[in-house]
């Protein structure tokens, strides 16, 4: 019942031995399962790095097993930050992939090759209104850039609600950040009461639109997306890019709940702050990923940093692995 959490079911019966029979040894334990002392005591030592046996302080030398409310619960929230850390990875090397993509179709110049280069503003949503009539299914996209500014909600707003009047499903992906926006959330609530439906994520990868899972528009410089965007139509970047797109969507939460907060009390804008954080990039770099002003970026890190009760951010990136706050790569 319990191999999920790495406990075979020779080892399950002994912690539930050791459970009902706290005053048991390991010859007593084996005697009664029908097991030898050295397979008990090797069960023991698995359940001990697990977090599940400890040394009895009424009996030095003794083991004795943790009781399942303190201990299922510590194995938990330790599986839960490894898988963490483990997702995380898997979007920072699907990301990584985004962005080798976009910028080596943006110095492509290969006939046939499914890519298109848009130069400036103005040609991208030229383009965007073109390839907009030929739209029949659905529709993905990325929006990084935190709340969005009326000109751009206005610009786009008139073909998103024909997209959605048309039937095609519409799923965006905001930032966190843009919570506390009443532009951005008057503009998403619009979407959403068209059919549309909209989430957010403390962080995305880059910009980036997908239509019937077979065009994808990403910018051709992540830092500067006004300057020129690439359209990419090959099928093994399509399969890439829309994986990166579900997989962020799963993590992502319905912009009218509340954020969750993990076994640390930390918000997923909160957590990626201090894996910036400890990183040691500046104010400047997390409010940029965060989609946050630099004032809001530093007020993050400050009272993360207070909460951790250390002084520099190398010292809360080493306190927050010691409080497993933020897993350590193995």
């Amino acid at each position: 019942m319990l191999d999920s959490l790495g406990l075979d079911r020779q080892t399950e019966s002994i912690y539930r031995a050791m459970l009902g029979h706290p005053h048991e040894g390991s010859a007593e334990l084996g005697r009664r399962l029908g097991l030898p002392p050295t397979e008990v005591h090797a069960a023991q030592q698995q359940l001990a790095a697990l977090g599940l046996v400890s040394e009895s302080f009424e009996s030095p030398g003794r083991l004795r097993a943790v009781s399942p409310d303190l201990g299922l619960e510590a194995l938990l929230a330790r599986q839960s930050a490894e898988l963490a850390a483990h997702q995380h990875r898997i979007e920072v090397s699907r990301a990584a992939a985004a962005k080798l993509i976009s910028e080596y179709a943006g110095q492509a110049d290969i006939p046939n090759s499914g890519i298109e280069q848009l130069i400036g503003l103005d040609r991208i949503r030229e383009r965007l209104a073109e390839l907009q009539r030929g739209i029949r299914q659905e529709v993905m996209s990325f929006a990084p850039d935190g709340a969005q500014t009326e000109d751009a909600l206005r610009s786009s707003r008139p073909l998103d609600e024909d997209l959605l009047r048309r039937g095609v499903q519409m799923r965006t992906i905001y930032l966190d950040s843009v919570r506390n926006s009443s532009a951005t959330i008057a503009h998403a609530d619009r979407l959403t009461e068209l059919g549309g439906q909209v989430r957010t994520i403390a962080a995305l990868p880059t910009r980036m639109l997908i239509a019937d899972r077979s065009l994808a528009l990403l910018p051709m410089d992540c830092e500067d997306t006004s300057a020129g965007a690439v359209l990419l139509t090959g099928k093994g970047a399509l399969t890439a890019l829309c994986a990166l797109f579900e997989s962020i969507w799963e993590g992502a939460q319905p912009l009218g709940s509340a954020r969750p907060k993990d076994v640390n009390g930390l918000n997923g804008q909160e957590a990626m702050a201090l894996r910036l954080l400890a990183q040691v990039h500046t104010d400047e770099a997390i409010a940029k990923r965060l989609g946050v002003s630099h004032r809001t970026a530093r007020r993050i890190a400050t009272q993360l940093m207070e909460r951790l009760n250390a002084r520099s951010r190398f010292e809360a990136g080493v306190r927050a692995v010691q409080y497993g706050w933020l897993p350590g790569e193995p």
